[in-house]
């Protein structure tokens, strides 16, 4: 069953940026992630962040994008800087340990698209 619902994604030139958003319909005690998967390929994690706002990032995107929550709203953002054609996949969201590892269990969304193509 689908619980966290991810937004923002779209069609965008590279170098530019987006925001991704993840809503959770209530309170999320557990760290909450980003991960990506293209055609043929694993999914892998972007992101993650606890409740605390203890961060982990996957080494090639540390630094250009930066994950964020906003517990009130039972939100996360994954805020994308100088996109490259290679971030191109779907982004999903989903519940994490704090290392990043998504929790077993659980859902997946439908995710949101990022095409980065000029």
């Amino acid at each position: 069953q689908v619980q966290l619902v991810e937004s923002g994604g779209g069609l965008v030139q590279p170098g530019s940026s987006l925001t991704l958003s993840c809503v959770a319909p209530s309170i999320v005690v557990a760290a909450m992630g980003w991960y990506r998967q293209t055609p043929g390929k694993q999914r892998e994690l972007v992101a993650s962040i606890t409740r605390g706002g203890d961060t982990t990032y996957a080494d090639s995107m540390a630094g250009r994008f930066t994950i964020s929550r906003d517990n009130p709203k039972n939100t996360a953002y994954l805020q994308m800087n100088n996109l490259k054609p290679e971030d191109t996949a779907v982004y999903y969201c989903h519940l994490a340990d704090r290392l990043g590892t998504p929790l077993p269990g659980l859902s997946w969304g439908q995710g949101t698209q990022v095409t980065v193509s000029s």
